[in-house]
Parts: C-alpha cells; sequence; structure tokens
C-alpha cells in the first residue's frame, strides 16, 4: 500500500508488482473492447503510448495492471473520456462482486 508522509509526498512499495485486481481487469477489458471496435492492435497501441509492444501485451493480459498515467495515455491514444472509461469499467467491476 502507499503510504502518506507528513511532508505530503507518495511513498510507493517496492518490489514486485501484484497482478491485477478486479478494478485493473474491468480497466483493460474496457482498453481491450475499444481496440477491437477501432482495429486497433497492440503494437499500435504500444506505439502510440510511446511504451513497448510488450509492455501493452502484459498489461492488456492482466499479468500487471495499467498504472493511472496509462490509462490516461490509452485514452489519449483511442480518443476515449477517461472519466466514462474509468466509470465503465468502474461498473463492470461492480457487477463481478
Amino acid at each position: 500500500m502507499c503510504s502518506e508522509r507528513a511532508d505530503s509526498i507518495m511513498v510507493m512499495p517496492l518490489g514486485r508488482q501484484h497482478q491485477s485486481g478486479p478494478f485493473a481487469q474491468a480497466v483493460s477489458e474496457e482498453i481491450r473492447a475499444t481496440m477491437a471496435r477501432k482495429r486497433v492492435n497492440g503494437s499500435q497501441l504500444a506505439r502510440a503510448m510511446s511504451v513497448s509492444p510488450s509492455y501493452v501485451s502484459t498489461r492488456l493480459r492482466d499479468t500487471l495492471p495499467f498504472t493511472l498515467n496509462d490509462v490516461e495515455a490509452v485514452c489519449q491514444a483511442l480518443g476515449l473520456s477517461l472519466e466514462e472509461t474509468v466509470a465503465a469499467a468502474a461498473r463492470t467491476a461492480a457487477q463481478a462482486k
């Protein structure tokens, strides 16, 4: 977990990242669905995000979660509303409970 120090600087955990949780999986599901509708492949998305294809592939397979910066970059690359994408993922995650 993140913890906040007195000087308001976020301290991030070190070590191995964990597999995607239900909300992160719902986000990647929204991204995959949009990619399919727009006929965008992982390599094209990676290029638009300025990351490697393997970075995108790992996150699309839910091996690791997309970061918030990633989600913002994906939305920009795919012409999506960040707010609508996150809201749709939240609804999907809530229904899965």
